[in-house]
């Protein structure tokens, strides 16, 4: 017999959220490993709010929401909230009750100074990366760096002169046009009006400038997790300070590899390394490299080249899921905890493929 297509609104449900998500589901173990690296972090949240007075959304759920955020590529924060609303996944693994209320878009922009910062995403970074050493995961003795351009939240249209001298907008209206053929404009005399800190800059001849910064990673090489992370203006030797200052602080083994592209093949990068007892596995350039047969005649450098390029794949994984093509945010503070945030991310869902738990959205 046909059944009748008639919407009844129950005022009761008997099945819990929890029952609700099925047991095999792949976020289960990673909402798992999740809230076990927040545990290690009661401390650090506990510094951060006062003993009296009303009490605030659990810091745990903002997290837990800011991740499963750019795990599912969500590209807005309003958007997000109203995602929690229907999508029990979404709400349970936040730990939101099924009646509880969601709250409002602007607690992401109301805890940024406080929670959602470039200190506690590192603090939540670094917890991930003992993870991985405590499952022994990670070697201390090969590494890779590179550098990607992380588009700002801006439009050349506000890129103008700091003097004040630009010409006015040819058209009023929300987005009028804007003449500035054979104009030119550099970063000393100019400045972006929407976001200060972004810099007009171009990775390689023939390329389009842009306002971007540079996000910095460095990884090992037997995993390909991001063990060390920085985020910069963009210059033209951000690269290789950045790679510098990971190196200086996460690579401590004597005569432990560290792999990069051509870019950082210059005498005063690649002696750096070598008075940090690091050796230098930078690929060469066809005229005056810096790199001499000391290390290319060792098999490891051939292989070090192979290695590095993986590093690609963390940076096209953060832009393409991890929405990190294009900052959310204005100002290098924000788009760094932005940054560090993702990579996180990323090395959770890695951990995931490692450890065969099958928890990977994308």
């Amino acid at each position: 017999m046909r059944g009748a297509d008639i919407t009844q609104q129950e005022l009761f449900s008997y099945r819990t959220l929890e029952d609700r998500i099925p047991k095999d589901h792949p976020l289960r173990k990673l909402r798992a490993v999740v809230d076990i690296l927040l545990t290690t972090l009661d401390s650090e949240f506990d510094a951060l709010y006062a003993r009296t007075g009303r009490e605030s959304i659990p810091p745990e759920r903002l997290l837990r929401a800011s991740l499963i955020q750019v795990l599912f590529s969500v590209r807005s924060e309003r958007q997000w909230v109203q995602q929690i609303e229907f999508n029990l996944l979404y709400r349970w693994f936040v730990g939101l009750p099924l009646d509880a209320e969601v709250w409002d878009h602007s607690t992401f922009s109301a805890n940024r100074d406080r929670l959602l910062n470039e200190r506690i995403s590192r603090l939540f970074f670094e917890r991930v990366v003992l993870l991985a050493e405590w499952q022994d995961l990670l070697s201390d003795e090969h590494f890779s760096v590179d550098g990607t351009l992380i588009q700002a939240w801006a439009s050349m249209k506000s890129f103008v002169k700091k003097d004040g001298s630009s010409p006015p907008p040819e058209a009023g209206g929300r987005n009028p046009t804007v003449d500035f053929k054979g104009e030119k404009r550099a970063n000393a005399t100019h400045a972006s009006t929407t976001d200060p800190e972004a810099r007009l800059y171009k990775k390689s001849e023939g390329d389009k400038a842009q306002l971007c910064f540079m996000g910095h990673a460095l990884m090992e090489n037997r995993t390909g997790l991001v063990v060390d992370v920085e985020v910069t203006h963009a210059t033209g030797t951000a690269e290789r300070d950045a790679a510098k200052i990971m190196i200086g602080r996460t690579v401590t083994k004597p005569g432990a590899t560290v792999g990069a592209d051509k870019a950082y093949d210059v005498p005063e990068f690649v002696q750096a390394l070598r008075e940090q007892r690091v050796t230098p596995h930078v690929a060469r350039k066809e005229k005056g490299s810096a790199i001499d047969g000391r290390t290319t005649r060792h098999p490891g450098y051939r292989t070090s080249l192979k290695r590095r390029k993986r590093v690609e794949e963390i940076f096209g994984w953060s832009k393409t899921v991890g929405g990190l093509r294009q900052t959310r945010f204005r100002g290098l503070k924000k788009v760094a905890a932005q940054t560090v945030f993702t990579f996180a991310a990323y090395n959770l869902t890695r951990l995931g493929g490692l450890f065969g738990w099958r928890w990977s959205t994308a």
